[in-house]
């Protein structure tokens, strides 16, 4: 990606441009890219000469798929009892419940779909590259996991028909039966794709035959055996007396038969979750999907009201139950009116057969076909989430965001089958089948997948509300408010179900975010994560300009001149000690004669990520040190964000530079612009006492100890003491001690200080002399070295350089380690040599090295409120 700036140009009505490629005009850009048909089809033909791997259309690799997965066992092993439970009324609500989640989720995930190329990975892959890879990463494994449940759930739901045999008992005979087909169902899966939807294709049109033959069934008048059983057709009085609810157990209420029947719904992902399989997935999901819903939707409604009408909650299946005459008296429950008399099994509550205890109500034309159906619906949806487990769970795996998965991320033929993780899927269904409870499966399923539908919804919610120009789906279809509701319903329902499935399910997404936050994983999917980043900082920032400055909000923002950050990292460490958390930091890099890579901006902010340095990089041309840096400080930062701190490093080798370069650094401390710009101390209350404050904030320096020197009169010695101490009270300023400098500590002849010798020899090659010359005038001197100093110049900062000297003595008196000191302002008319000596002279003999700092006597502290 060029790093060059856009132009955007605005053209004059008027003739186009003999350049524009607009109508077929071939005066084209030779740079520009271009894709032509014929391009496309001679890449198409290229491809076709190997063996194509199968790829599906919107019927079969979408719409099948997903009805099937729907009309799974809850269809024909629960929903007749849920029915029962909850009520003609309740049950509708709770269908048209799930179908609202679902159907909003097939929106969000129709607009997700269609907003860019889909590879395999499915839900996983579409909310990772949204939402980014901390949010991608926990939801694929937790959708991968609940994939292998769903499976588990549908094996088991098959084993609990009954054949007529008893190898062991009714449990076990469940878990035995299910790890056999669990593990057929394995051998199909690891033939490939093509053998994997053959199947698929057969169960579906065994299911249209199965549930034909139910509505059938409805009209067909019931015989003896059937009416036994409860089975009496259409009745009037049935549909009444199955309206309203009739809940039956310690636990049974609205929610728990909403948390049993919501995994039929679950399905509506199984042609997303193969999305590599398809051959065109922005057109197939959407259509698919959609249709899918619909048709199961009139299915599950239709089912739920024929069974409510036709048969009664409680029979015995026991013919003799038969009513003889017009014989009623002491007969309990609706059978009555039928002609029959269920009393004892009700009265006993030990009837086995009708809606509230018969499972599986045959209700059809012909017996084996409903029990067909059954083998259809619970073995077409183990297959089809048998097969999208591993898919999903073998593109997470190639993403590389946890440890130790990479082995599940290989595949095998042509169309990249994952093996191994059809494998561990196959361990886990096993593990979970050998609970062989399909209510308590169903439970945890429904917790699982309400979790991904609401981070789906969420994912297109937040893609849409972060206005990136990236966000341009071609399903419109949607909105960002539906998706919103869609996300949050998704959570309530998860804590209505069951609240402790919820609290370890949102446990385990936020350690699995916890990890890959902490990991920072080296992709970039352009994820609405980052544009919302983006968009909260540009309002911040845009709302920050309307805030009036104060000093109580004071913050040293500074534009540290460290060139490269890397070259001088004890001062980029040093000022990102009491920035970091806190306030601005920009490096300046001025460069003045030498040239950059282009991807050396690059290679520079990734070194500082990889220091974890808060810090902006600006690279700057400029002719000179002063001029980069007024620039810099003063187009540099955006609003309120601007630097009012510039920070740059001492010249070392001063003695050896050019007289130019030494002009030039002092220029820039001097720059009125800089004084203008940042805030500075108010006596010494001010930026010399608030940054070693924001150093101590730092756990590494948190023992640091602050000692404050001032300069009083030795009669009032204590009582100015006692001022400034109070002072730094009213301040709220950690401090240690404060000493204070008399006047005869100041005023001693500067030849007692060890300093004085220093200061004479840093100084000595930069003086003229020029009154100890004889025959020449002072102004040829000057003309043929401007930059040193006169005697006269010397004598005129003579007092100033023995103040330097005396302070030094006393600063290594007291504190030899002082990181501290303020810095002398310098003159217009003061020689940058004895500048650049007195700073030498300042921090002599010191252990450790010092920070000179001086601003414009403005406030940076208070002590008041308002």
């Amino acid at each position: 990606m060029s790093h060059e700036p856009a132009l955007i140009g605005i053209r004059i009505p008027g003739p186009l441009p003999s350049t524009s490629v607009e109508g077929g005009n071939t005066n084209k850009d030779p740079g520009a890219c271009d894709i032509s048909a014929t391009d496309a089809g001679s890449e198409e033909a290229q491809g076709s000469e190997e063996k194509a791997p199968a790829r599906f259309g919107w019927v079969v690799g979408v719409m099948v798929r997903c009805m099937l997965n729907i009309w799974g066992v809850i269809l024909f092993l629960r929903l007749s009892w849920i029915t029962s439970q909850a009520g003609i009324l309740l049950t509708w609500l709770i269908i048209l419940i799930s179908v609202m989640v679902t159907s909003v989720t097939a929106l969000s995930i129709s607009a997700i779909a269609t907003n860019g190329r889909v590879i395999s990975g499915g839900a996983y892959f579409m909310i990772s590259r949204t939402l980014g890879p901390e949010i991608g990463g926990p939801i694929g494994v937790v959708f991968s996991f609940a994939n292998a449940l769903a499976c588990a759930l549908n094996t088991v739901g098959f084993a609990e028909v009954e054949f007529g045999v008893v190898m062991v008992d009714s449990i076990n005979d469940v878990r035995i039966v299910g790890v056999i087909t669990v593990t057929v169902l394995l051998l199909i899966s690891l033939a490939g794709m093509e053998w994997e939807s053959k199947t698929q294709i057969l169960f579906f049109l065994v299911l249209l035959v199965s549930l034909s033959n139910y509505f059938v069934g409805t009209f067909i008048p019931p015989n003896i055996e059937k009416q036994a059983q409860g089975i009496f057709g259409y009745r009037t009085e049935i549909f009444l007396e199955n309206l309203t609810p009739n809940w039956r157990g310690n636990e049974a209420n609205f929610f728990q038969m909403f948390a049993i029947f919501f995994p039929s719904a679950i399905g509506i992902l199984s042609g997303a979750n193969i999305s590599g399989d398809l051959k065109d997935p922005a057109t197939a999901i959407p259509k698919g999907t959609l249709m899918a819903i619909f048709w199961t939707t009139i299915s599950y409604l239709m089912i739920s009201v024929t069974v409510a009408s036709c048969v009664v909650r409680d029979a015995s299946g026991n013919m003799t139950d038969i009513l003889t005459g017009n014989l009623t008296d002491g007969c309990v429950g609706l059978g009555c009116k039928m002609g029959w008399n269920f009393t004892d099994c009700i009265q006993q509550k030990n009837c086995e057969y009708g809606l509230a205890n018969n499972l599986k109500v045959l209700v059809s034309g012909f017996y084996y076909l409903i029990t067909a159906g059954v083998f259809a619906a619970s073995l077409s949806s183990a297959l089809g989430f048998l097969v999208s487990a591993p898919k999903v769970f073998q593109c997470l795996c190639k993403d590389n965001l946890y440890p130790y998965i990479g082995f599940f991320a290989k595949g095998y033929g042509k169309n990249d089958e994952p093996l191994r993780a059809y494998v561990l899927c196959y361990i886990i269904a096993v593990a979970f089948i050998l609970i062989a409870e399909l209510n308590t499966i169903a439970a945890l399923i429904s917790n699982f997948f309400l979790c991904s539908y609401s981070l789906i919804n969420f994912s297109c919610f937040h893609a849409s509300i972060t206005n990136s120009p990236g966000w341009r789906p071609s399903f419109h279809y949607y909105s960002k408010w539906t998706a919103l509701f869609g996300a949050v319903i998704s959570v309530v329902l998860m804590f209505l179900f069951t609240w402790w499935a919820a609290l370890i399910t949102f446990c385990i997404i936020f350690f699995l975010f916890g990890y890959i936050n902490y990991n920072k994983p080296k992709v970039n999917w352009g994820s609405s994560v980052q544009a919302g980043t983006y968009n909260m900082a540009l309002s911040y920032s845009v709302s920050l300009t309307g805030v009036e400055d104060h000093v109580k909000n004071f913050r040293p923002q500074c534009l540290v001149l460290t060139g490269p950050p890397n070259q001088r990292p004890a001062l980029v460490d040093f000022v990102g000690s009491f920035t970091k958390h806190i306030s601005l930091m920009i490096c300046g890099d001025i460069i003045m004669r030498q040239t950059r890579p282009q991807d050396a901006t690059d290679q520079l902010v990734k070194w500082m990520n990889k220091r974890k340095v808060r810090s902006f990089y600006t690279p700057f041309t400029a002719e000179s040190l002063r001029v980069g840096a007024r620039y810099l400080m003063q187009a540099s930062g955006l609003g309120k964000l601007k630097p009012n701190t510039l920070v740059l490093g001492f010249k070392s080798n001063w003695r050896e530079s050019s007289p130019e370069s030494i002009e030039d650094y002092i220029n820039t401390i001097y720059w009125p612009g800089f004084l203008s710009c940042c805030h500075a101390l108010l006596l010494f209350s001010g930026l010399t006492l608030l940054v070693p404050y924001l150093i101590t904030r730092r756990k590494h320096w948190r023992n640091c100890k602050i000692r404050v020197f001032i300069v009083g009169d030795e009669q009032n010695m204590d009582e100015g003491r006692n001022e400034m101490i109070a002072l730094l009270k009213r301040f709220r300023l950690h401090f240690s001690d404060v000493i204070v400098m008399t006047d005869s500590e100041k005023r001693p002849q500067a030849k007692k200080y060890v300093g004085k010798k220093l200061f004479v020899d840093s100084v000595a090659p930069f003086r003229l002399h020029d009154e100890q010359q004889e025959g020449v005038t002072v102004q040829e001197l000057r003309q043929r070295e401007p930059w040193k100093i006169s005697d006269k110049e010397f004598e005129a900062f003579k007092q100033k350089s023995e103040r330097k000297v005396r302070l030094n003595e006393i600063i290594r008196r007291n504190s030899q380690h002082t990181a501290l000191v303020s810095l002398p302002v310098p003159h217009s008319d003061c020689p940058s040599a004895l500048y650049m000596a007195w700073l030498d002279t300042l921090t002599c003999g010191l252990h450790c090295p010092a920070v000179l700092i001086r601003g414009n006597q403005q406030n940076v502290l208070t002590f008041y409120c308002q």
